[in-house]
């Protein structure tokens, strides 16, 4: 079959595809903010209705669930189970209480919901590269429109959709913007999809990671195009370094097993213990020009990390604050713990919170480490497992976790992978018909 003609074959490939390939559409509405969530629970009720209706279709019944992915779940709940007893503890009252779960529905739950029906569905991970893809070259075509509205001084944001009133973080996750302006320094910068541009950064990492599985190489070149001009036009310094940063470290780690790259490591190691002098200087003169490129963004970042550490120590250490706060006038009010998964997590959800999303992080990384040795979904799933570790020193994962989810479906996928690693073809837990959904080492096969 024609790679250009990726037919879709279930029901849950066409929710995940069309979700992505219309992200545009949506974010025109103003509902991307509401699209994540709504494929969430139709993906987990499609997996129950599978599960508990396997004679109807038992083709189609659902993959045991990896032991990767029950180490998500737990993670979230107890981020679930840390958010209601600190609004216990600080008697924040029921309404509060139902609002905060509302939210960690739609934020900390897709990082394991996303995994679970990853891994568990019929959902061939060359689907969902391919809607990325589609979205790549759909975000490469708008952006002469978004450029000339910027040059022109069209209007930045054109509305804020009504849909604002289901409730999330704040309007921007609802408004459509053609261009922003950066207060800094006055300049040009577009967020696209997203409701700040670093986020859309983050964006275009993920489609420069996934673009690794795509086998149309035009599709291929297109797209990582458009992720390296997503990250410059977004000014965002997280974006850029993890473009230049990501290919080496993710090439090395998938060859950590290989004698000759030991050897090579080795030797590279005792070249730059007789230099590292030198080496100590480049960092630090790097670590300085990277902190000075925004250095107002850079000193509210600091300061909201400080007040977050140091009312978790004094007040909250183990189940956090519940909620946030806002911020005092030198930081400009935003709120305490943002700008920063983990500080964020030590101040709302506390040491539980942490341990929520350390743990899994922390496991999926040494899974897919070892499964990336020879395969290549397992080194695009590290990839993401890598970006979403960059990001959460610089963002809230849980906030934008409706952008990311397409990668978390294939960290699922190769969770799958992993567990069926060395199981015999057609037994029970590697099915038979497991081998034509591509979950393959090297470039994805054809469908």
């Amino acid at each position: 079959m024609s790679a250009d003609t990726l037919a879709v074959k279930t029901v849950e490939e066409r929710i995940v595809y069309v979700a992505i390939v219309g992200s545009w559409a949506w974010y025109a509405m103003g509902a991307l903010y509401i699209a994540a969530p709504v494929v969430e629970m139709l993906l987990l009720g499609l997996y129950f209705w599978r599960l508990y209706t396997i004679w109807k279709a038992p083709e189609l019944r659902p993959y045991r669930v990896p032991a990767g992915v029950w180490v998500w779940i737990a993670g979230m709940v107890a981020m679930l189970i840390a958010l209601i007893t600190a609004h216990v503890e600080w008697e924040l009252g029921l309404p509060l209480t139902l609002k905060s779960s509302i939210g960690w529905l739609k934020g900390w739950a897709l990082l394991a919901i996303f995994p679970l029906v990853g891994a568990c569905l019929r959902i061939r991970p060359e689907v969902v590269v391919r809607g990325v893809m589609w979205l790549a070259v759909q975000t490469l075509a708008l952006m002469p429109v978004l450029i000339l509205a910027g040059l022109a001084h069209l209007p930045e944001k054109l509305f804020v959709s009504p849909l604002k009133v289901i409730g999330g973080p704040g309007p921007e996750f609802f408004s459509v913007y053609l261009y922003t302006i950066d207060p800094s320094n006055g300049g040009l910068r577009w967020q696209f999809i997203a409701p700040w541009a670093p986020a859309a950064g983050m964006i275009g990492d993920m489609i420069f990671v996934l673009a690794r599985l795509e086998r149309n190489r035009r599709l291929r070149i297109a797209a990582t195009i458009a992720a390296v001009l997503i990250c410059l036009m977004t000014k965002s310094r997280m974006a850029i370094l993890f473009l230049v940063v990501c290919p080496p470290l993710i090439w090395s780690l998938s060859r950590i097993s290989r004698p000759a790259l030991q050897m090579g490591m080795a030797a590279l190691s005792l070249f730059v213990g007789l230099i590292a002098d030198q080496v100590l200087q480049i960092v630090q003169n790097s670590i300085a020009a990277f902190r000075g490129a925004r250095a107002d963004s850079t000193r509210v970042r600091e300061a909201l990390g400080r007040i977050a550490v140091n009312r978790w120590r004094e007040e909250a250490p183990i189940f956090g604050h519940g909620v946030v706060q806002r911020g005092p006038h030198y930081v400009e009010f935003m709120p305490i713990g943002s700008h920063h998964t983990w500080y964020g997590l030590l101040y709302v959800k506390g040491l539980i919170g942490v341990a929520g999303l350390a743990i899994p992080l922390a496991w999926t990384f040494l899974e897919m480490l070892l499964l990336a040795q020879s395969s290549l979904l397992g080194r695009v799933a590290l990839g993401v497992v890598f970006m979403l570790g960059f990001y959460s020193g610089g963002e809230n994962l849980e906030i934008l976790s409706y952008l990311f989810w397409p990668g978390l479906l294939l960290i699922g996928a190769a969770h799958r992978k992993a567990m069926l690693a060395g199981k015999p073809v057609g037994s029970d837990h590697h099915p038979r018909e497991l081998v034509n959904y591509s979950m393959l080492s090297g470039p994805i096969a054809s469908v």
